[in-house]
């Protein structure tokens, strides 16, 4: 094993969110010792990422969902909030926010979100048991190949290279820039912005005049960011959203919380696929039907939110309805309707939304549909951006060009040494039925092109895109989709701390079904029960969970364990369960134990990750106490 036998080497390339998130998980997970190494290859992404890096995130850019869903907990909902209320420093925060009281449902800055990870993953190593050791390092992963120990990655620091052994890599790589065909002869013109969450991009946004042109490529929330910090420093002159689909977003409620509904499964997506025009209009009438139950059944839903609530309602059931779907049909149908089913899917909060909205009706902001297909230099020393619309097509000159084009999620034309590497070496699959992301089967695990694991190497993040199209039917705006990163998050570091500490859960005892019990012990019990778990495994590599009060409760324990975050609460409940677990093996049952040890562990991922209600519901069904009550809980 990597490292040492005794102590372990797990790397995660990537330190945005999910990466963060994964060995916040980790270090709470671990019971042994285990070096985490935390590798990322831009010094002011980590703990952030594109996304909410304190230099690509002025003050006014604000996270577009509420603040209530920012928690990298998904079963402490209001983590983030109570921390940016009582824990945060805000020397040094502009008056806007110096004194601002948040909440769940209202706005919060983005750039403030790296302090809370920076946070988070301090305490999760402050807390972590002895010999769990987090190590920050940077550097960019450029190559990897398994070895009979786990696997080595190739790392270049400072124009270096250097091996690094683990026993298991995560990849959180996040989001891939995509290629912009259209703009080939402009991508260094002091007029076209191509990075607008980069440094250098913001201050190009600030410094701009407030008379000038601006087209910005893109209508999704991305582009939203660009055109309100222009909007909000008093801008003037004309700016354009071009958009492919001229789709716009939508403001969550006031008092909006996010929240599930239950709704009758769409049986006619489940009938067989003809066409599309035919399936089409399947969806409609189905989706009208949803709707008008939303409406009748349940009034407390505000109109604004009820797309939300149906699309998610759907969700259990699209994975039935795409797989009756054939694959170049899907692709097509992803391309064409993706950005309309992210604006059903997810909205903004109204600090994003009113100024662009009240901006386009009497302001300076104009939606203009259509295909940008070429961006080229004009006379005039401009950027002329040339638009096919339905209208024939139209020619318009901007003072700046904003690209908010979006990411690449076919991994075959993602310009990265990494990939290049992986694919060549056959690691690594492209997913084949949606060509975004990349092959990986329930855990996370990376499979090459004949479908076998790759090795102890997982994916978390928009890696999984594809997959969570087909497995979890999450065909909205998955980049945004931060639960299915904290999902991602738990499940995969539950994975690696299993296959460190509990190498042989999932291979069969040398001798017969069970050890034959000593005279005078419990005999092997009847098939339900907690000990039958040795040959119940499911078709997704979980446990049929037993039919045994003890069980259920040694999951419960389980559950509260992987969710408390201080040290001395989790060894209490430690030492509970592991009196539980052997209560309920045989007493020579090595083997036994440790299939029961991870029966209760993948049973307790399985409803911490629940997706079927809403992070507070889930805390709710799961018994979960906060924190104030945790003294308590260890006590029933």
């Amino acid at each position: 094993m990597s490292r040492t036998v005794t102590c372990p080497r797990v790397v995660v390339v990537g330190a945005g969110l999910a990466g963060t998130a994964t060995a916040i998980r980790m270090l709470h997970f671990a019971r042994r010792p285990v070096e985490i190494v935390l590798l990322e290859r831009r010094t002011d992404y980590r703990s952030a990422g594109v996304a909410y890096h304190r230099d690509g995130n002025p003050w006014d850019h604000v996270f577009n969902i509420q603040a209530g869903r920012m928690s990298v907990f998904r079963e402490d909902v209001l983590d983030f909030v109570r921390w940016a209320n009582r824990e945060a420093d805000r020397g040094g925060w502009p008056a806007q926010w110096a004194e601002y009281e948040f909440t769940e449902p209202g706005p919060a800055p983005r750039r403030i979100f790296q302090d809370y990870l920076e946070q988070r993953l301090a305490e999760a190593a402050r807390e972590a048991y002895p010999g769990v050791l987090l190590t920050e390092a940077d550097g960019e992963a450029v190559d990897l190949a398994p070895t009979a120990d786990g696997i080595d990655l190739t790392v270049r620091s400072d124009g270096a290279e250097h091996v690094l052994s683990a026993a298991h890599v995560v990849l959180a790589t996040g989001l891939e820039l995509k290629d912009l065909p259209f703009a080939t002869e402009v991508l260094e013109h002091p007029c076209f912005l191509r990075h607008p969450y980069s440094a250098d991009g913001v201050r190009k946004l600030e410094a701009l005049a407030s008379e000038a042109e601006v087209v910005i490529v893109g209508s999704v929330l991305s582009a939203y960011d660009s055109a309100g910090l222009l909007l909000r420093q008093g801008h003037t002159g004309g700016i354009r959203l071009v958009s492919r689909t001229g789709t716009m977003f939508r403001a969550y409620p006031d008092a909006h919380e996010h929240g599930v509904v239950h709704l009758p499964c769409p049986g006619a997506l489940l009938e067989p696929y003809r066409n599309r025009e035919e399936f089409l209009g399947r969806v409609r009438v189905e989706w009208e039907a949803a709707c008008a139950i939303v409406a009748r059944e349940y009034p407390d839903v505000a109109p604004e939110v009820a797309a939300e609530r149906v699309a998610k309602a759907w969700e259990p059931h699209l994975p039935s309805a795409i797989d009756r779907i054939p694959s170049p049909e899907l692709r097509a149908l992803l391309d064409e309707f993706g950005t309309a089913i992210a604006a059903l899917r997810v909205g903004a909060v109204q600090y994003t939304i009113d100024v662009i909205e009240r901006s386009m009706h009497s302001g300076p902001v104009r939606l203009l549909v259509g295909a940008v297909q070429a961006v080229t230099p004009a006379v005039s020393g401009r950027l002329e951006v040339t638009v096919a619309t339905a209208d024939g097509k139209q020619a318009v000159e901007a003072d700046l060009v904003v690209s908010n084009f979006g990411r690449e999620s076919d991994y075959r034309r993602v310009d990265g040494e990494l990939w290049r590497n992986l694919l060549r070496r056959g690691l690594v699959t492209p997913h084949g039925r949606t060509g975004r992301g990349l092959d990986v089967d329930h855990r996370g695990v990376l499979l090459t092109p004949s479908g076998v694991p790759a090795g102890p190497l997982t994916a978390v993040g928009p890696l999984r895109e594809g997959d969570e199209i087909v497995r979890n039917g999450r065909t909205g705006a998955f980049a945004f989709n931060l639960a299915a990163i904290k999902n991602h998050s738990i499940a995969v570091a539950a994975h690696v701390i299993e296959q460190l500490e509990l190498p042989e859960a999932d291979s069969e005892p040398a001798l017969g079904r069970f050890p034959v019990p000593a005279p005078g012990r419990l005999p092997v019990p009847a098939p339900g029960s907690a000990r039958d778990l040795a040959e119940s495994r499911t078709s997704d590599g979980t446990f049929e969970e037993a039919a045994d009060p003890a069980f259920t409760h040694a999951v419960k324990l389980e559950v509260r364990r992987m969710a408390t975050r201080a040290r001395v609460r989790r060894e209490q409940l430690d030492a509970r369960l592991d009196a539980l677990i052997g209560s309920l093996a045989t007493p020579d049952g090595t083997w036994c134990r440790r299939r029961l040890q991870a029966a209760v562990n993948r049973s307790a991922v399985r409803r911490l990750t629940d997706v079927s209600m809403a992070p507070r519901q889930l805390r709710r069904h799961l018994e979960i106490a906060d924190t104030e009550d945790a003294d308590e809980y260890l006590e029933g």
